[in-house]
């Protein structure tokens, strides 16, 4: 991942701040919904919409007290606090008060690497926004978790006041963004969010792992499942396969590709294919390095 100070980082994350921005004033104010919908809709005709559940698919929490989820979650407490009727800050306070250690609850979770890895890689064939059922510090979690340059739209049901598995919902969130259930692809932990979004014509899938939002992706051609290294001298080829291969990636295999014909032999590439990298994640999600690699012999990277 590109550095804080990196351009190309900046202006990623300028980019997903201005459109979050814009997804939120829709939801805080319909009236301005349509030049949002509009501006969404010219970019929905180019790339389908990935829509992404947070908490179980990009984040996890890990050993929080058990008596304080069974506080946190009570259902009406936490559809309060999910839909805004309360702030992030009321549902903690009335948490500690049932249960005092509560106070010193504050945690945003962790990033899921290798599912943020497979956000990268599908982004550069469609948009992706997040549509998660969340506490009004949805926001200032996501920004210290890096998460908001990993995405390019937030959709949060404390701004929108209704919380899935609603209907309105998926709809609301779809409108504010531009796009129509056959045109979106939803991933979520959560079986009843899933069935949910079926239900409106959404191609929705259950991924109670990185694994299966893997497969989903795969299956959906939303992540290339080959990327192919093409450099200009055999040598070279094989001599990077072999560094490659010797890190754990696979499966390194290396061609020939005549690019203007068997008869012309100056126009011969020599390819090398990957498809996995060493943390088991798609080679896709790791582009930037790969593109770096390829540039070092005077090459360039391919999707397959």
């Amino acid at each position: 991942m590109a550095g804080r100070g990196d351009p190309g980082d900046r202006a990623r994350c300028r980019r997903a701040r201005v459109l979050h921005e814009a997804v939120v004033a829709a939801a805080d104010h319909p009236h301005r919904g349509d030049a949002v919908r509009r501006g969404a809709g010219q970019a929905a005709a180019l790339k389908p919409l990935l829509l992404l559940d947070l908490d179980g698919v990009l984040r996890r929490f890990t050993a929080t007290d058990p008596a304080i989820l069974e506080v946190a979650f009570e259902p009406a407490l936490l559809h309060a606090a999910v839909t805004g009727a309360i702030t992030d800050e009321q549902w903690r306070a009335a948490v500690a008060e049932r249960v005092p250690r509560a106070a010193s609850w504050n945690d945003a979770g962790e990033v899921i690497g290798e599912a943020v890895a497979l956000v990268r890689a599908a982004r550069q064939r469609c948009h992706v926004a997040l549509l998660s059922n969340a506490t009004t510090r949805l926001e200032s979690d996501l920004r210290l978790l890096g998460l908001d340059r990993e995405v390019d739209a937030v959709v949060s049901s404390a701004r929108m006041g209704v919380a899935k598995p609603a209907p309105e919902a998926f709809q609301r969130a779809l409108d504010v963004l531009g796009y129509r259930p056959e045109h979106t692809v939803f991933c979520d932990d959560s079986a009843k969010n899933v069935d949910a979004a079926r239900a409106l014509g959404i191609d929705a899938v259950h991924v109670p792992d990185t694994e299966a939002l893997r497969d989903a992706l795969l299956a959906r051609e939303l992540v290339p499942a080959m990327v192919l290294l093409v450099l200009p001298d055999r040598d070279d080829a094989e001599e990077l396969a072999r560094e490659l291969a010797g890190e754990g990636w696979s499966p390194c295999a290396v061609h020939r590709d005549m690019l203007a014909g068997e008869d012309d032999a100056e126009a011969v590439d020599w390819v090398v294919e990957l498809t996995t990298a060493p943390d088991g994640s798609p080679a896709a999600a790791h582009r930037v390095t790969l593109d770096e690699l390829a540039e070092r012999y005077d090459g360039f990277t391919s999707d397959h």
